[in-house]
């Protein structure tokens, strides 16, 4: 196989831009486990004065993840951002007018292998977000296992993520006088094992535990559908039945998070590496269902309310994706 090498005259914000990148995919990979790392340390070299104060201080503060978090507006403005979402580039586009004085959910398709469309639309200061939706706060959930590692729980909250836990889903939810998005990656640490090139397949037909909450709060359901996202890697195979299959969900299903064997182009070369494709992202956020609050909502009701949503979802899906490059034969795949 020929080694297809990048040019040596790449313009400086071209590398920067990868430099970002690089320094994103790394944190998702390696962060966590420097962060326990370094208090293992302390640990064992007995710097009591440094991981006392700070375990003291994370036993009371043990619940921040699920009351809002702690963002910072500091972090989210990093210059490094501006240069992670120039990479792909990633684009936000608003179909349709939010009112302010409500809450929403949105429901944020595929999951791809590292989410980077809803980190770069949500979780920094440099995209439309604030300028297509004004005077809304938006709140990206993850998987409560990250706010376990410690020290790493205070980087991913600063930007502005939260647990993804019932109670972290309601409480930001919860505000009267609205204004509060919660962004949800339905399709989970599962469908990131199907996050290959061309596919287009959501686990979506057993997740109702969001529709649920969305009547108990009478927070209008809004699907969003992110073109792109599963171009940026491509994945070992791994079909439905095959060894690596059954081993990937077995762990996910021990760990609570997905191993996919992903991998795209390098640094220095675009054959192979951990570094994302140069592919385009367009978040496109559909038009919102509304949503009678009830508090006690039948089994009926919610699935009433999850079919209505499948099936915007899948309008928002034809209505864009010969726009954004995808053919004509493809439709979504709801598992």
């Amino acid at each position: 196989m020929k080694v297809e090498f990048a040019p040596l005259n790449i313009p400086l914000a071209r590398r920067l831009q990868t430099a970002a990148v690089l320094q994103w995919v790394l944190s998702f990979l390696l962060l966590a486990q420097v962060c326990i790392g370094i208090i293992v340390i302390l640990i064992i070299y007995n710097f009591w004065f440094l991981y006392v104060p700070y375990m003291t201080w994370l036993y009371f503060d043990w619940s921040t993840p699920e009351q809002g978090g702690r963002r910072s507006n500091w972090v989210r403005s990093w210059t490094v951002w501006k240069y992670f979402k120039d990479y792909f580039p990633i684009h936000l586009i608003k179909t349709w007018d939010l009112d302010p004085s409500h809450n929403y959910i949105f429901g944020f398709h595929p999951h791809g292998v590292l989410v980077a469309g809803a980190f770069g639309n949500f979780c920094t200061n440099y995209s439309d977000f604030e300028e297509l939706f004004p005077g809304f706060t938006a709140y990206l959930h993850v998987l409560p296992f990250w706010f376990c590692c410690p020290l790493f729980r205070e980087y991913l909250m600063s930007s502005g993520s939260v647990s993804v836990s019932k109670k972290s889903v309601s409480h930001v939810l919860s505000k009267e006088e609205g204004g509060n998005i919660s962004i949800i990656v339905l399709g989970g640490a599962e469908e990131s094992l199907d996050a290959h090139p061309g596919k287009c397949t959501l686990f979506i037909r057993q997740r109702k535990g969001f529709v649920k909450i969305a009547l108990t709060h009478g927070a209008s359901l809004v699907p969003v559908f992110s073109f792109g996202e599963n171009e940026l890697f491509k994945q070992v195979n791994n079909p439905e039945g095959s060894w690596l299959r059954i081993v990937q969900e077995k762990l996910q299903k021990i760990m609570g998070f997905a191993l996919p064997l992903f991998h795209a182009r390098g640094i220095f070369q675009y054959n192979f590496g951990l570094m994302p494709y140069r592919k385009p992202i367009h978040t496109v956020v559909g038009r919102p269902i509304p949503v009678r609050q009830t508090l006690h909502p039948s089994p009926e009701q919610i699935e009433e309310l999850h079919q209505t949503y499948m099936e915007e979802l899948r309008k928002l899906f034809e209505a864009h994706k010969r726009k954004y490059g995808i053919p004509e034969h493809e439709t979504l795949i709801f598992k």
